[in-house]
């Protein structure tokens, strides 16, 4: 059995924002009173170290591995010191921890090798070795897989897409030293306070705690779900999961219902094919620069009045359309109902098994929705472990393009946690891709983008552009350094201090050719437009919600990426398969603007004139 050895209270000195001490504030009625550092008179901090009894038997020591702070012979534990405990219902038994590192993951590692005494503080706190003044690799990487036992989160609701990206921060020594329960004693949350413009986390009892009694809070809070709850607590809690299906069938018809109803998406009422004059000339309404700046076909005029449309281009999403198809019939639109189920990542994973079984079909990434899958990703991920296999995944968020918040890693720990930012998918990162050899760097990851016109989903018409885009990362590519960016990232026309490397596309294929003789691009090719045609057959062949609303208003144009991987064929064969990374509505298309000034008159020409004869567009289906 495990012996305690107390260490003494923690003292609670005044605080300082960057201070390496450990502070912890009481949260009295007012602001002006946040300098009484009482806290210290409330709670200590008791060391435990675990004693292996001599009569242990196998399974003791087995439960006793498996729990928090697994693999350390010491751990702490905070208790209440104070004489009369502490009472849940007086107002003053709130409290204030501060936070011992604040940054977003992808600056983390940067943050240990640069900021003074971060690293050294961080390995004290997390139990890590560390020895020396300068930070040594060794240590840096081992804080950065250990952090997730320790990481908390929140994010801004207010500001560009980069600032709403998530926060991660760790509680100062006080607050990280308080353990799990299933029934917690506290709770925490964050709290961010505007006139400081500084974070804490707030600590409050759930009920009276007598003096001695430990302070614990629930590191699965809310999770009723006893298989999730396993998961989530898995970074602490070690188990195996291989009991556990990891097959992940299509959701079942609910799942798009309630998707539907969270958009606020209003599906139309059936109408008849407008039809307009050869020679009517359509009146456009948009708000898309590009489209206002390259849209001369003498076919299309523009307004700035939305009543007097015959085409609505809009950047953002439409909700009603019951209403439009009611009121206003005959105006074209740039967009379908239920797009979201192509456009949206987790949707994407479901809709594509329709395709390729539970598994997903071969040209998407194995993909699990971390909200509804993790039990079936935990299990994968540890059968995939237990086979020797190569188990790096990317996190992506749902619903953020420009490779915002995604990340890279072998850690589960990390996935599991990630699942508390915002909702995201985890996608099996593709550990062999096809690379293209630089001269001016060496072989490197690309990506491709190819832009699509729907036409209607019934009957399904579908075209692609004739040119397509290519993005290339600008470090050799390896399967280490997994956050740094440009290694492993292949957008890099938003950062203006970063290389873009711009190959067009009829450069790109003669010298593809040549670094793969044995592939010739039309071949490659054939395969990509091969998985896009299944993916648009998947995504109509259920009606709305579960797939693309057949509205014969509407019209939409998408930007597909995808790369490449090398797969092996039973037969001994090693393809170029295409592995589809997402689809995206409405697409910055100030690339195709500036190298093929006809592009939107192709497009307008295509879909809203159904003249693509004379165009640079070849149909699909």
């Amino acid at each position: 059995m495990g012996k305690l050895r107390h260490s003494g209270s923690v003292t609670c000195p005044r605080p300082h924002r960057l201070a390496p001490e450990s502070t912890l504030r009481p949260l009295a009625n007012s602001w002006q009173t946040q300098c009484v550092f009482d806290a210290g008179e409330m709670f200590g901090i008791m060391q435990v170290e675990e004693v292996e009894e001599e009569s242990e038997g196998e399974a003791a020591r087995e439960v006793r591995r498996k729990k928090p702070n697994p693999g350390s012979e010491l751990c702490y534990k905070v208790i209440v010191t104070s004489e009369n405990g502490l009472q849940a219902a007086n107002p003053n038994s709130i409290f204030l921890i501060d936070h011992a590192w604040t940054c977003r993951v992808e600056h983390a590692r940067q943050q240990l090798q640069q900021v003074p005494g971060l690293l050294h503080r961080m390995a004290n706190l997390m139990g890590v070795e560390f020895h020396g003044e300068l930070p040594s690799a060794e240590a840096v990487d081992l804080v950065l897989e250990e952090m997730w036992r320790f990481n908390q989160t929140y994010q801004l609701s207010h500001g560009t897409a980069e600032e709403k990206v998530p926060v991660w921060y760790i509680m100062d020594e006080f607050g990280s030293r308080i353990q799990h329960s299933d029934t917690p004693s506290f709770a925490t949350a964050p709290f961010f306070y505007m006139p400081q413009q500084v974070a804490y986390t707030l600590l409050w009892p759930l009920r009276d705690l007598d003096t001695g009694e430990e302070v614990t809070r629930d590191f699965a809070y809310g999770e009723a779900d006893p298989l999730i709850r396993r998961c989530r607590l898995l970074p602490w809690v070690p188990a195996d999961m291989l009991d556990v299906s990891s097959s992940t069938p299509e959701p079942p018809d609910q799942h798009y219902q309630a998707i539907l109803e969270e958009n606020k998406e209003k599906l139309p009422l059936a109408i008849s094919p407008v039809a307009y004059p050869r020679d009517h000339v359509f009146r456009v309404y948009t708000d898309v620069q590009q489209v206002l700046g390259h849209l001369t076909h003498p076919r299309f005029t523009f307004t700035q009045s939305e009543a007097d449309a015959d085409i609505l281009y809009n950047f953002s999403h439409f909700k009603d359309y019951r209403r439009l198809s009611q009121e206003r019939p005959n105006v074209l639109l740039n967009q379908f109902p239920c797009e979201n189920l192509l456009t949206v990542k987790d949707c994407l994973a479901s809709i594509a098994r329709r395709a390729g079984g539970p598994e997903g079909p071969a040209w998407l990434p194995r993909t699990f929705n971390l909200r509804t899958e993790l039990p079936q990703f935990v299990s994968y991920f540890q059968q995939r472990e237990r086979r020797g296999q190569d188990n790096h995944w990317i996190c992506k968020p749902w619903n953020l393009a420009r490779s915002l918040d995604t990340h890279i890693t072998r850690s589960l720990h990390s996935v599991i946690r990630h699942r508390e930012s915002t909702p995201k998918v985890v996608s099996k990162y593709i550990e062999s891709p096809v690379l293209f050899l630089r001269e001016d760097v060496g072989k490197v990851k690309f990506d491709v983008r190819y832009v699509v016109l729907l036409r209607s989903v019934k009957p399904l018409t579908l075209f692609v552009y004739d040119v397509f885009w290519l993005r290339f990362s600008n470090r050799p590519f390896a399967l280490d350094d997994l956050d740094d960016y440009e290694k492993h990232f292949t957008v890099m026309n938003y950062d203006p201090e970063v290389v873009l490397k711009q190959v067009h596309y009829d450069e790109f294929i003669p010298e593809f050719e040549k670094q793969y003789p044995e592939f010739p691009w039309k071949s490659v090719q054939g395969e990509i437009f091969q998985a896009f045609t299944e993916l648009f057959q998947a995504a109509c062949a259920k009606p709305p919600p579960l797939g693309l609303c057949d509205y014969a208003s509407s019209r939409a144009v998408y930007a597909i990426d995808l790369m490449l991987k090398w797969d092996d064929r039973p037969d001994g064969r090693r393809v170029m398969q295409p592995q589809i990374l997402e689809v995206n509505f409405n697409p910055d298309c100030e690339r195709a603007c500036r190298y093929h000034p006809t592009f939107f008159n192709d497009v307008f020409s295509t879909l809203y004139l159904d003249e693509p004869s004379n165009c640079h567009v070849s149909r699909l289906v």
